[in-house]
């Protein structure tokens, strides 16, 4: 290892496990020469070294899969190209189900898995117990194989990654903890330690279990907080003669493996510990926490009973290991949004060598060319908030984090600590209105209510919820009659200055000069073309702008424009989200209730669709925009928070007798998912256009000026889209669709869908999805493909089209 520090470096990486050994190497292979790696104490001595190095590659969403996938394909070539041992073998992994929720979720994984090009399957008990003699299966009901996954050696694999990066110039500084961060004018300027300062560009946090202490250094927010991790290895055992698949028996809490010609287990048990590493000593290395054997005891019970030879076999060590988790349960990676120059790739929830090669991969992309290369929202800083990051939330969150890492995915499932941190000025209201609340960014939004407190056992399905017959009441008033949805969620950012308008033209793919009184809907696209947001914008004056976001994406859209600020321009972006409330009414009455509490003229002339301005609602004063997400007559009312309630208060009193009901976001998702219209991060993100998405009637090529992605979006134009989004419904009433599902035309796979739920006004199943269109033109696919859903390892006949299945008569289409 290097033993001079130099005074200046372009790029210092803070921790030198998995996530620090990969960005490296990753810097390295692309042409960065400039790097160094400090590392407290020696090379993967706090969390990597002890990691069981399971390398599963399904996960939840795309970008997830593929960040594991590039892992894969580093971790098999990486020995080839270093010379140095990775430890990688295919061993396959092997997912058992001892009752339906648990089969139906490991089903829908093998679905999904082949929507990832993985090849999962689904293989008989009899087939499963072949696969693992040793294990007790008389109560199984079904099990899943994924042959492609395997393991590493978690020391050899980061050996062999500073290695190559080593051979390309990377200097490595072990022993060189980190003791603060200078930073000037918004920027990191330099690293200090106790060997002294070095001036840099860029600091990379991979620090682990101390990521938030190192950023916390420069009053940076990482929000992640260290866990007790346990495994235990036996003793040799007889019947342990070949490789195994890992073994996962997740109702039993369980991953067990062969290691050492005896059994690892390891688990995510129901009760997790948190740990303070401030009671760490200094000194901490290569070091694990204390036994804690009753902790561990049910888990034990559970692992004897699932491999009985257990009972007679010892036991030669129990692991009590320190590792990090965030409040979402995935990682934390990209340029912290209130720092430039200061990047994240820690808090890695436990996955940090499956994901970490290509994590590393990914991050030095972002590094190098200022924004991500794929669509790495999942795991992107930006989708948390200061408040999120404070000590109490962490430490509560944390251990619930770890207990549900194997828990059954069920839609719609909600933690239970660390709630409350951001309420809407309405929450007290809707609470006492029999709100049911779901947790996003910090935020408590209703679900759906209930007034009369009737029975909604079970509320986790993946069938019928059973909470059902209250949404379902909820969409037909929207509908039917008139509904309130509180979205004062919404994130808003003021957006001013002399070059404000200039600014947003180049940053919007539509034309927003024209925005005077009229609601603008737009996007902002990065320069693949793909969605950077979506949002709706409104002109407050010549200089300002009031854009109006999703709940989770305030931090993201004003870091995108503050990025995309030419040092010449003067704009401001300020983040109004929790200075105004906004209400939003929809349905067919919804013009008739205004009318009820303003003197304002809301009728079709007097207030046309997509326009916006100033008017009286009950005794305050509001901006109201004609537009509603749910395909029907609506007004979106933006309120100061001050004037919240009594505006509240007065739309429900004159609503009683047009048949105003309160709904939630579950209600809200059908409705939008009935009409088509898409939501960021599931039918539009980084990784899709415009023309993708049909959404090609808000993108102005001929505006005057020019915008980011432009030039992409007019090379897929000439060329064609190569995947479409279309609209699908099943009949069948078996069929319960909650998005990721593969979608086969002609017994040929061709694409998946993006948001799932059963439409209640159209009376089946309705999805959104994309499907590929590079062999056969869309419209013949349509006019002649036989398509199917694929669920939870079943296939549904599935119509497909262009058009939404429900257009409402009666009110100006947004087209």
């Amino acid at each position: 290892m290097n033993s001079t520090l130099p005074k200046h470096c372009q790029i210092v990486i803070v921790g030198g496990g998995i996530m620090g050994c990969s960005t490296a190497y990753h810097l390295m292979k692309n042409g960065c020469r400039d790097v160094i790696l400090l590392e407290r104490a020696k090379l993967t001595s706090g969390t990597t070294w002890h990691s069981a190095a399971q390398v599963r590659q399904l996960r939840s969403t795309e970008s997830l899969t593929r960040l594991v996938q590039n892992s894969v394909e580093l971790y098999s070539s990486l020995e080839a190209e270093t010379g140095q041992a990775t430890g990688w073998k295919q061993t396959g992994s092997l997912s058992i189900a001892t009752n339906s929720d648990r089969l139906t979720h490991i089903r829908r994984q093998a679905s999904l898995s082949k929507a990832f090009g993985i090849g999962a399957e689904e293989i008989s008990v009899k087939n499963a117990a072949e696969k693992w003699p040793l294990m007790r299966k008389d109560d199984l009901i079904g099990a899943v194989y994924s042959p492609s996954d395997g393991r590493v050696s978690p020391s050899d694999i980061c050996a062999a990654l500073v290695k190559g990066a080593k051979s390309k110039g990377l200097q490595v500084f072990e022993d060189t903890p980190v003791t603060g961060i200078r930073s000037e004018n918004g920027r990191v300027t330099a690293v200090k330690t106790v060997q002294g300062e070095i001036t840099c560009e860029t600091i990379v946090n991979c620090a682990g279990i101390w990521g938030r202490k190192i950023a916390a250094m420069v009053g940076v927010s990482a929000p992640l907080h260290a866990c007790e991790h346990f495994y235990l290895l036996t003793e040799q055992m007889d019947s342990v003669t070949a490789p195994l698949p890992t073994l996962s028996d997740h109702d039993g809490h369980l991953y067990l493996r062969d290691e050492g010609g005896g059994l690892l287990i390891g688990c995510f048990e129901p009760q997790g510990k948190a740990l303070d590493i401030d009671q760490l000593p200094e000194d901490f290395a290569f070091d694990l926490l204390p036994e804690d054997w009753d902790h561990i005891e049910p888990i034990l019970a559970n692992a004897m009973y699932r491999i009985p030879e257990l009972e007679k076999t010892g036991v030669k060590m129990l692991l009590n290991g320190p590792e990090s988790f965030t409040p979402g349960d995935r990682f934390l990676l990209g340029e912290s949004p209130e720092l430039r120059g200061f990047f994240l790739g820690c808090g890695m929830c436990s996955v940090g060598i499956a994901t970490g090669g290509g994590a590393g991969r990914a991050l030095a992309e972002w590094i190098i060319d200022g924004e991500p290369s794929m669509d790495l929202w999942p795991v992107d800083i930006r989708r948390f908030v200061p408040a999120q990051n404070s000590l109490r939330t962490l430490r509560e969150r944390s251990p619930e984090t770890l207990a549900l890492h194997y828990a059954v995915s069920f839609p719609g499932r909600q933690h239970k600590t660390a709630r409350n941190l951001r309420l809407s000025p309405l929450h007290s209201r809707l609470e006492s209105a029999g709100a049911e609340f779901a947790e996003r960014m910090g935020w408590e939004r209703p679900r759906w209510f209930n007034p009369e407190n009737k029975s909604t056992a079970p509320e986790l399905s993946f069938e019928k919820p059973g909470w059902h017959s209250l949404h379902a009441e909820e969409h037909r008033a929207a509908r039917e009659a008139v509904v309130l949805f509180d979205q004062s969620t919404f994130g808003k950012l003021l957006v001013q200055g002399r070059d404000a308008e200039s600014a947003l033209q180049r940053l919007c793919a539509n034309n927003i000069s024209k925005a005077h009184r009229r609601v603008v809907y737009t996007a902002m696209l990065n320069r693949r073309g793909g969605y950077e947001s979506d949002l709706t914008l409104m002109r407050l004056d010549e200089n300002s702008f009031l854009l109006i976001t999703g709940t989770g994406q305030p931090v993201r859209d004003r870091d995108w424009i503050r990025k995309n600020i030419n040092p010449d321009e003067y704009v401001t972006v300020t983040d109004m989200t929790g200075a105004l409330a906004v209400i939003s009414i929809a349905g067919p009455n919804s013009r008739e209730l205004l009318s009820r509490v303003s003197s304002d003229d809301f009728s079709n002339t007097g207030f046309p669709y997509y326009s916006h301005r100033t008017v009286e609602v009950g005794p305050a004063m509001v901006r109201a925009a004609r537009l509603s997400y749910v395909g029907e007559l609506g007004w979106e009312l933006y309120i100061p928070c001050e004037s919240a309630l009594p505006v509240f208060d007065a739309l429900r009193k004159a609503g009683d007798d047009l048949g105003l009901k309160l709904a939630g976001i579950e209600a809200l998702g059908s409705l939008r998912i009935e009409k088509g219209y898409c939501a960021w991060g599931h039918e539009i993100g980084p990784d899709d256009t415009p023309l993708q998405a049909g959404l090609d009637f808000a993108v102005k090529f001929n505006k005057p000026d020019w915008f980011i992605g432009r030039e992409c979006l007019l090379q897929q134009k000439k060329q064609g889209v190569s995947r479409r989004l279309v609209m699908l419904t099943i009949s069948d009433s078996e069929a319960y669709p909650h998005g990721g599902e593969p979608i086969w035309c002609d017994n040929i796979l061709v694409g998946r869908t993006t948001s799932g739920t059963f439409g209640h006004t159209v009376g089946c199943a309705v999805m959104l999805g994309y499907i590929r269109c590079v062999e056969t033109k869309i419209d013949t696919m349509l006019n002649t493909g036989k398509f199917e859903v694929e669920i939870a390892c079943r296939r549904f006949k599935a119509h497909v089209t262009i058009d939404a299945p429900y257009d409402p008569k009666g009110f100006a289409l947004r087209k």
